[in-house]
């Protein structure tokens, strides 16, 4: 997780505001109970009457209070109380402001008075309060006083602090939800960029340690999983552990004789936690693999739909996929049941402590050492408490799930790319000349033991078409494919005009080359997009320039909407030969100085080849041109013909030349031409 802190320095701000927003509910959460506390003890039990030092005495209590006093509080007494004769319907004493007397003064005294004279010394302080309050308010009715609307007041006014507090907290939850979300939201922004940004610099050796669905799902659900989980880290992580302080400080000064009760609920919590934790963890490892697993399944049957059709093997994939499908939906039920099932014994444990604290707080009540608000709010905390250890343990599990999808985002985030620009580069001149020449060039697959191809030499001249020939698996395509980099050379060097293309920028490198893959592949978009693909600023003109040549004017001219008619992802809505052409088309849109035809022509009937070189030809004479052919009548016109037979060049030279000089030339040319065409072109 040490990876997501990196990516959360221009979030400080937020997450400095979500701790003093959760600082605010922490601090509304843990006030309320006081209040409720308040409410029950005070506004109900003790007529809204806050303390024993009473606001106003009868002449008769203040005699009765004062004659049982030492004459140095006696004085006190005095200065404390003003006499009125006026106010009220019996002659009064009135409690002045900043009275000097005390409630440990009065209470032991009006309790009495309350309680009889004949009865001893309270047990408890709580008693002993209880029985003078009781007093003050008979004390406070012979006077006029209506008791009823001081203890409407009194719980009115709390009410509305309540009220009051508890906007703030939800306030303050929304807040903290509002930008915890942002936070998460932004760090997942960045994520799923860096890893795109990542997997598009990959070169093909880097792609084979991923499946494409293992880095699609790597992608989205990781990425959903990091970020889901951090919206709840922000949220407990800070949250929880202050809270369960805070109620643990509260609890202690409400009753700490009763705190054990708290601390046999917590040690449930943990032992059913603990219990889920090794069932279930060796679960979530498994689970994203077999989210994997299912999403290669249905990239494989989506790609190859026409293939299962063709040999009409629906049932076989059905049952592939029902596999996969099987194997998720039982680990994600056993996943889910698990932690379904922590919620009602979470719950259960809590409604037994509440239980557990009534049946004691009930027992302290009945010995005086607790009042009912007391115990109420008692419950209040010990639930707080117990919420915040439920949440901290629920995070210690979905950190783990977390922590396994940002291990894998970092696998891919690490993964060195082996082919890329150089530190220090020798840039192109203003005027490149496109001359391609391989030094010695051998290359190996990663993870194979022989060479693809070895020893390679050849130079492709300015303005040249350069072609490639030989049997299947011979090496054509991989030796095209070292020019871009998209594989770099195992021994031996490339040269584009005399320097070495490693030592090329590479951005500089792919945009002086326009690359024809084998499989024509289009995006989704319209044709003008797919054809300025490499340069999106391409005006209308120059499309429909490359268009041209490479033969695709006349089909795109025949469709309603032109130049702007839709193309479906992969191009699955144009014909095979018509996605070739488009290829073509953005290829030479892009202007380049070599173009590379991997096999491009295949799908191309005989007249439209025929056409499209002599337009190659004419439009760009000074361009260098290398083609992959299968077929020797796409490259009997080349002005050098290279020969590969099992990754060695074994021919080099014109159709002619090599029509004398090189046997394995000669076979491919007797398996594909007649003897007329052989004579013709000889």
């Amino acid at each position: 997780m040490s990876m997501v802190l990196k990516y959360l320095k221009e979030s400080a701000f937020p997450i400095l505001l979500v701790f003093l927003l959760l600082m605010v509910k922490v601090f509304a959460d843990l006030t309320l109970p006081l209040y409720t506390s308040n409410i029950v003890n005070i506004g109900i039990q003790q007529g809204g009457l806050e303390t024993a030092v009473p606001s106003v005495l009868t002449a008769q209590t203040y005699a009765a209070v004062e004659a049982r006093l030492e004459s140095d509080d006696a004085t006190i007494l005095a200065a404390s109380y003003r006499y009125d004769t006026e106010t009220y319907r019996l002659p009064a004493y009135v409690l002045v402001e900043d009275a000097p007397v005390q409630e440990a003064t009065l209470l032991p005294i009006l309790a009495r008075l309350g309680m009889g004279e004949t009865v001893g010394q309270p047990a408890t302080e709580s008693i002993l309060k209880q029985a003078a309050l009781a007093y003050i308010r008979t004390d406070s009715e012979q006077l006029g006083i209506d008791i009823p609307a001081i203890q409407n007041s009194y719980i009115v006014q709390v009410g509305l602090r309540m009220l009051a507090i508890s906007a703030l907290g939800v306030a303050a939850s929304i807040l903290v939800s509002y930008f915890a979300s942002r936070v998460a939201a932004r760090l997942g922004r960045r994520l799923r960029g860096d890893v795109f940004k990542k997997v598009v610099s990959f070169s093909q050796d880097e792609m084979d340690k991923f499946s494409t669905a293992s880095l699609v799902t790597r992608s989205t659900n990781d990425i959903q999983q990091i970020q889901q989980s951090f919206v709840m880290i922000l949220r407990v992580v800070i949250f929880a552990p202050m809270m369960a302080l805070g109620g643990l400080f509260r609890v202690l000064g409400t009753n700490s004789s009763m705190s054990w009760t708290i601390g046999v609920a917590v040690l449930a919590i943990f032992t059913i936690v603990i219990t889920m934790f090794a069932l279930a963890m060796p679960r979530f490892k498994r689970l994203q693999t077999l989210v994997d697993n299912v999403n290669q399944v249905v990239r494989e049957t989506l790609n190859g739909l026409q293939v299962i059709r063709a040999f009409n093997t629906q049932d076989h994939e059905r049952s592939r996929f029902e596999k996969a499908n099987t194997e998720l939906t039982a680990t994600s039920l056993f996943v889910n049941r698990a932690m379904s099932g922590m919620m009602p014994l979470m719950m259960l444990i809590m409604n037994l402590t509440a239980i557990l604290i009534i049946y004691n707080g009930g027992q302290h009540i009945q010995a005086g050492t607790m009042q009912v608000g007391d115990m109420m709010a008692f419950i209040q905390y010990a639930m707080l408490i117990i919420m915040s250890f439920l949440m901290i343990t629920m995070l210690t599990i979905m950190l783990p799930r977390a922590s396994i999808s940002a291990g894998r985002i970092k696998e891919v985030l690490d993964t060195p790319v082996t082919i890329g620009t150089a530190p220090s580069t020798v840039p192109f001149p203003p005027e490149p000349q496109g001359l391609v020449e391989f030094n010695h060039v051998g290359f190996t697959y990663p993870g194979a033991n022989t060479e693809a191809i070895r020893d390679i030499s050849f130079v492709a001249q300015k303005g040249t078409t350069t072609a490639i020939i030989g049997s299947t698996g011979s090496g054509k395509s991989t030796l095209l494919n070292l020019i871009p980099r998209f594989h770099d050379v195992t021994s031996g060097s490339i040269t584009i005009d005399g320097i070495d293309i490693r030592q090329r920028d590479l951005t500089a490198l792919r945009k002086l080359v326009g690359y024809v893959p084998q499989q024509g592949l289009l995006f989704s978009g319209t044709i003008a997009s797919n054809i300025a693909y490499g340069e999106p600023g391409l005006k209308s003109e120059a499309i429909e320039a490359a268009a041209d040549i490479a033969q695709a004017g006349t089909f795109i001219g025949e469709k309603p909407d032109a130049y702007q008619s839709s193309i479906a992802q992969g191009g699955v809505n144009v014909s095979g030969g018509q996605r070739q052409r488009l290829s073509i088309a953005r290829a030479i849109a892009a202007s380049p100085k070599i173009l590379l035809f991997d096999d491009s022509f295949s799908a191309l009937d005989y007249r439209t080849e025929n056409q499209l070189r002599k337009r190659l030809h004419a439009d760009l004479p000074d361009t260098t041109v290398l083609v992959v052919a299968q077929r020797i009548s796409s490259i009997i016109h080349a002005d050098t013909i290279l020969v590969i037979d099992e990754g060695r060049l074994v021919g080099k030279g014109t159709h002619a030349q090599l029509m004398q000089g090189c046997p394995v030339y000669q076979q491919i040319a007797h398996s594909q031409l007649s003897l007329q065409e052989i004579k013709n072109h000889g």
